[in-house]
């Protein structure tokens, strides 16, 4: 990821819209860091990301076994 000081992404706004291009630039005041910029692409994909479920691919195999094994029971109790 690139780094750019915030008086430098200032002075050279259209340099770091060119550098979020290629990959995010994090800009940093006083060594810390204060904002990153991305392309619309990257933002897409994390947005993407966070609204895509996370549950892990073991627990909906074990939830599919557990289904066809107890299923009939499952909907009995549903009753």
């Amino acid at each position: 990821m690139a780094e750019i000081s915030a008086t430098e992404a200032k002075n050279k706004f259209g340099q770091v819209l060119e550098m979020a291009q290629a990959g995010p630039v994090r800009i940093q005041k006083n060594g810390r860091d204060v904002a990153v910029v991305l392309s619309p692409e990257q933002y897409a994909a994390l947005q993407e990301q966070s609204v895509a479920p996370r549950v892990n691919p073991l627990i909906v195999k074990l939830h599919g076994e557990s289904i066809k094994r107890w299923g009939k029971v499952y909907e009995a109790l549903a009753k």
